[in-house]
């Protein structure tokens, strides 16, 4: 699956979705792939103030426990409580049902300095 084009990534594997203040975010096809069976998801909760380069929380897998990192600084106004419920959904769809928090950012703009879907996708490419 092709990295939406309305994403942009980190190198660490993170991906945001902006629509207005409020910032979603993910990990990409290419980190589920490489975690494989994700078995379980733990995000700060709603209310919790990030930072830019800040842990927004955590995804296990079979192999590995990762931190999921925050490219903007705002507050977390929502989790996503079903892939939490059925973390399967991250590997399954981690574009879509998939996705981990919505963040209001205070500043979006670092989001302009991210690898846009076609950079990403040449360098991370999903098997």
């Amino acid at each position: 699956m092709p990295t939406p084009a309305n994403c942009r990534m980190t190198e660490s594997h993170e991906w945001f979705r902006q629509e207005g203040d409020i910032i979603t975010v993910g990990i990409t096809q290419f980190a589920a792939n490489e975690l494989t069976d994700i078995t379980y998801v733990q995000m700060k909760p709603a209310g919790t103030s990030v930072q830019a380069g800040g842990s927004v929380g955590e995804v296990e897998s079979v192999k590995t426990t990762s931190d999921v990192y925050s490219a903007v600084a705002g507050t977390i106004t929502e989790v996503n409580a079903e892939a939490a419920k059925d973390p399967s959904l991250v590997n399954s769809d981690p574009f879509g049902k998939g996705w981990l928090v919505r963040i209001r950012a205070s500043d979006a703009s670092p989001l302009a300095k991210l690898m846009d879907a076609a950079t990403y996708d040449s360098a991370h490419p999903v098997h």
